[in-house]
């Protein structure tokens, strides 16, 4: 049975849980509340969590190599879960796009971030799915220190309704609407018109 694969990008531990890098893994812890799943297994150097969702088998996964080397760990969860690229979908923040800006793309370059170098470098492809997360707030002089902070209190009434509207996009993904999402979540929020039935 084919099984979508949805990857949260960030560094493990509780120093880095609340920063701008970690916004992939904070994506998919909450997907998996909002769906009554659980990171309960360790496998090939990731969390996983697994269920069902909108009658599609799913597996979420936070790899645990820190980010620059998330590769190896994506490329190992791709072969062993999917049966193609076209059932993987990797989450992790953009510097280039404004605070909770979203952009869902079904291939492309890493661009400048590490993690996602290290996957298509790892998986010898860049044809497989991505949501992009904006990270970009104020002007910063350094680029390292920027992602490594956490987000302002100020920049949380941006943040949290981008995460909602990021499960959504998920949704769509898992049901095998990559294109819908894409069409709806591209673009700046229209709560009234976004919202996906889960079932």
């Amino acid at each position: 049975m084919a099984m979508k694969l949805i990857i949260g990008l960030g560094n493990p531990g509780n120093e880095y849980a609340k920063t701008r890098h970690n916004i992939g893994f904070r994506v998919v812890d909450a997907f998996a509340s909002r769906f009554h799943m659980a990171f309960d297994r360790h496998e090939r150097d990731a969390l996983i969590a697994r269920g069902r969702v909108a009658g599609q088998s799913v597996m979420l996964a936070k790899p645990l190599t820190f980010m620059n080397r998330s590769g190896s760990a994506v490329s190992s969860l791709a072969r062993a879960y999917t049966e193609g690229l076209d059932e993987l979908l990797v989450v992790y923040d953009e510097i280039d796009l404004p605070l909770g800006r979203l952009r869902i793309r079904e291939s492309g370059s890493p661009g400048t971030h590490n993690g996602m170098k290290s996957i298509v470098q790892s998986l010898a492809s860049e044809k497989f799915a991505r949501l992009r997360f904006g990270i970009r707030g104020d002007v910063y002089d350094d680029l390292a220190g920027y992602v490594l902070a956490e987000f302002e209190d100020s920049e949380e009434g941006i943040v949290v309704p981008s995460v909602d509207r990021s499960l959504d996009a998920l949704l769509l993904f898992a049901r095998g609407d990559l294109r819908r999402a894409m069409n709806q979540f591209n673009r700046d929020p229209s709560p009234s018109s976004e919202k996906p039935d889960a079932d």
